[in-house]
């Protein structure tokens, strides 16, 4: 297996990748240069060329290291006997690891520019494997006959669009407009959609 997955131990890269995440949440792609990444990671500026050799590659990472948490995240679920409360409790993971890595999150998808950085955006198979977790949830959960049979890649991709849509609001703030959002909105609509995708109980 690739070793893509896994997440680089070099804590001098780390440190890197977290400043520039930092900094391209709170600041934006215009305020992102080498001797600013470095000296907020405490090292060297031919520290950024030498692990990364580019400042787009620095981007690349930053969004692929993204992706390496959610997939830690929903990881350390684990899986029981319920696979409808697996798949909720995956969502859970999955808004809290954006709300506790929102400029890696905010990076990963898109949210914060690449300016005039022209890189090739996080490691497709990283990227990819994020989805496939959900897609996995979902297929199990239609081999236990809990949601009706269908293409798991097109429902994991109706289940993960719901999930997004609603994290990338909160973290925008727009979810403010009612009270106590997780429970209006996002379980309320999770709900309903598995209940949309579920046998008939007649």
């Amino acid at each position: 297996m690739s070793s893509e997955l896994e997440p680089d131990r070099s804590d001098v890269r780390g440190r890197l990748v977290e400043e520039a995440a930092r900094i391209l949440g709170e600041e934006g792609p215009s305020a992102l240069s080498a001797r600013r990444i470095a000296a907020g990671a405490g090292t060297s500026t031919m520290a950024v060329y030498t692990h990364f050799g580019a400042m787009s590659a620095v981007v690349d990472e930053v969004a692929t290291e993204g992706f390496r948490r959610l997939i830690a995240h929903v990881d350390a679920v684990g899986r029981s006997d319920d696979t409808l409360a697996d798949l909720r409790a995956s969502a859970a993971a999955y808004r809290e690891n954006a709300l506790e890595n929102r400029h890696l999150f905010g990076v990963m998808f898109g949210a914060v520019g690449r300016g005039d950085l022209h890189g090739s955006g996080p490691n497709p198979e990283v990227a990819l494997a994020a989805f496939d977790q959900i897609a996995g949830l979902v297929e199990r959960a239609m081999t236990a006959g809990t949601l009706l049979p269908d293409d798991p890649r097109q429902v994991a991709a109706q289940f993960w669009s719901a999930l997004h849509g609603y994290v990338m609001l909160e973290l925008s703030g727009v979810v403010r407009i009612v009270d106590d959002p997780e429970h209006a909105v996002l379980w309320p609509m999770l709900t309903h959609l598995l209940r949309g995708l579920a046998p008939s109980s007649d």
